[in-house]
C-alpha cells in the first residue's frame, strides 16, 4: 500500500463520525422479546431451538469447585442426528463450507447433533451494564475503534453493523481473568500429531474491571502466555494487550527469550503473521477466531441464520483421552458435540489497497455468547484455505460462557491443529484481578524466571 493511499484511508478514519446506540423505544426489547443480552428469547418454529430460560446456573453431581475441571451435565444424553458424507447436502444450508469441506474429503469425519441447550449465563450486573450499553455505546472512525462509554457489558446487544458484532466478540462476557494450562497440537498430513507448546496462559478483560488499579483506561484487554516445553523453547513468554481506540493505540505486543534475557516489542505479533507457538498453522488475528484491529477488512452484517456449532463440550474439554482426541485427518468425532443455535453471520472482505493472505472471511456467532461458532477464510483465487470451529462450556458456578478450546484446519497445508487443549492441568477463574503491577512484561517475566 503506498504512502497516499496510507494517508487518505487515516484522513478518512479520523473525520469518520460515531455511530450511536439504538433508540431507547428498541432497546425496551432487551429483557423482554430479547434476552439483556440481546438473543432471541422465543424457540425457533420447529422447537429445535429452545426458548431462553436463563442458561446452566446449578453445578451438577461431581462437580469439584476450583479443580479446572468441571462436570458435563448432560453427559447421558444421546444424539438426535448424525450428517456425515452421505447425508450432509440435506443439511447444508445449516453448514460452514469448512464443515462441508471436511464431510465430502473424509469418510470418518461425521457430526453428531445433540439437543440444543441454551447454557449460557451471565452475572445480572454484566446484563444490567449491557441494557445500559444498548443506547449508549457507539463506534467511531467507521467502526474501527470503540467510545470509551461503552464499558462492563456487551457493547452492541442489538448489533447494526459488522463491526459492532466484531466487537462483541472481542469483548464478549467470559469471566474478568482466566488462567489455563494450554497445549497446542499440530497433527501433520501424515498424521502425526505434536505438541507445538505447552503453556501457562493468562488472559484478563480489564473492559469488565470495576476498579482499574492504573490501568490505561483504554485498555480492554491482555493475555501474556509462558512455555513450559518443548524444552528448547522452555521459559519463552510472549504478551498482547489491545485498545479501544487501537488506530491511536494500537496492539502493545512483547516477547521474552531465556537466551537474550531481554523483553522486546514485538509490533508483528499482529495480522497475518502465523503463531510460531501453534505450529504456524493460525495466524495471530485468528486468535480466538477473531482478535485485533479490523482495518484491513470490511466487516458486512449479512444477518442471522440457524447453524450447527460445537456446543456444551464438556466431553472434548474435559474428558476425552489425551490421545482418543486426535485421528489422522481431523479431531476425533467422538469427542465433539454439536447443537443447532442461532449465529450472526459477518462476512469481511479484503479493502482495496491492504494485504492479507486472505481476500475473504466469514465468521458465524452464537447469539447467546458471541464466542462459540465458526469461521472460513478463503484466499486471493476464492478457494478455501482454512476453518475454525470453536466450541464453548458454561462455567455454571461463575456464570461465564468460555469458548476457548478450538480446531484449525489448515486445507491448503492438509494439516490442522488443536488449540487451548486444557486436558493435563484445566482451566481456573481468578476471584480478583491481579494488580496492574504484576502484569506488566518486567513483572511476568521475573515472576516466571524465578519459578
Amino acid at each position: 500500500m503506498n504512502i497516499q493511499n496510507i494517508l487518505l484511508v487515516a484522513v478518512a478514519a479520523f473525520a469518520a463520525p460515531a455511530i450511536a446506540g439504538v433508540p431507547a423505544d428498541e432497546a425496551k426489547q432487551l429483557g423482554v422479546s430479547l434476552t439483556k443480552y440481546g438473543a432471541v428469547k422465543a424457540a425457533n418454529k420447529e422447537g429445535t431451538i429452545p426458548e431462553y430460560t436463563g442458561g446452566l446456573t446449578k453445578a451438577p453431581a461431581g462437580f469439584k469447585a476450583g479443580s479446572g475441571f468441571w462436570a458435563d451435565p448432560f453427559k447421558d444424553e444421546k444424539p438426535v442426528l448424525r450428517i456425515d458424507g452421505k447425508n450432509y447436502q440435506q443439511y447444508a444450508d445449516k453448514l460452514s463450507e469448512g464443515q462441508k469441506e471436511l464431510l465430502k474429503k473424509y469418510p470418518t469425519f461425521y457430526i453428531d447433533v445433540y439437543p440444543t441447550h441454551r447454557s449460557a449465563s451471565i452475572p445480572e450486573k454484566i446484563l444490567n451494564n449491557t441494557v445500559r450499553n444498548a443506547v449508549s455505546c457507539k463506534t467511531d472512525k467507521n467502526g474501527l475503534a470503540l467510545d470509551e462509554s461503552c464499558r462492563g457489558g456487551l457493547p452492541f446487544p442489538i448489533p447494526k453493523t459488522g463491526y459492532e458484532v466484531m466487537w462483541n466478540q472481542q469483548l464478549r462476557y467470559k469471566a474478568d481473568t482466566t488462567t489455563k494450562s494450554s497445549r497446542s497440537w499440530v497433527v501433520d498430513s501424515n498424521g502425526k500429531a505434536v505438541i507445538s507448546a505447552q503453556q501457562q496462559t493468562f488472559e484478563e478483560t480489564p473492559y469488565y474491571h470495576e476498579h482499574l488499579d492504573g490501568r490505561d483506561p483504554q485498555l480492554y484487554w491482555r493475555t501474556h502466555s509462558v512455555t513450559q516445553s518443548p524444552v528448547r523453547k522452555a521459559g519463552e513468554a510472549t504478551g498482547l494487550m489491545d485498545f479501544m481506540d487501537p488506530t491511536v493505540k494500537p496492539r502493545r505486543a512483547w516477547s521474552y527469550t531465556p537466551g537474550q534475557r531481554r523483553i522486546k516489542l514485538a509490533p508483528e505479533f499482529s495480522y497475518d503473521t502465523p503463531v510460531s507457538s501453534m505450529g504456524g498453522v493460525t495466524l495471530f488475528d485468528e486468535l480466538f477466531v477473531f482478535s485485533g484491529q479490523m482495518d484491513r477488512f470490511d466487516f458486512k452484517l449479512v444477518g442471522k441464520k440457524e447453524m450447527y456449532i460445537p456446543y456444551n463440550a464438556y466431553k472434548l474439554y474435559f474428558t476425552c483421552g489425551v490421545e482418543e482426541q486426535f485421528m489422522d485427518k481431523h479431531p476425533n468425532p467422538a469427542c465433539w458435540r454439536w447443537e443447532l443455535h442461532r449465529v450472526w453471520v459477518v462476512e469481511a472482505t479484503l479493502k482495496p489497497g491492504f494485504r492479507h493472505v486472505y481476500n475473504k472471511r466469514i465468521y458465524y456467532f452464537d447469539e447467546d455468547t458471541y464466542g462459540a461458532g465458526l469461521y472460513d477464510a478463503f484466499d486471493q483465487s476464492g478457494q478455501l484455505y482454512r476453518s475454525i470451529f470453536n466450541s464453548m462450556v458454561q462455567l455454571y458456578d461463575v456464570q461465564a460462557p468460555y469458548a476457548v478450546k478450538n480446531v484449525v484446519y489448515d486445507f491448503n497445508k492438509g494439516m490442522y491443529a488443536l488449540v487451548n487443549d486444557g486436558l493435563v492441568g484445566g482451566y481456573g477463574v481468578l476471584t480478583k484481578p491481579m494488580s496492574n503491577r504484576e502484569l506488566n512484561p518486567e513483572a511476568v517475566v521475573a515472576r516466571e524466571t524465578a519459578r
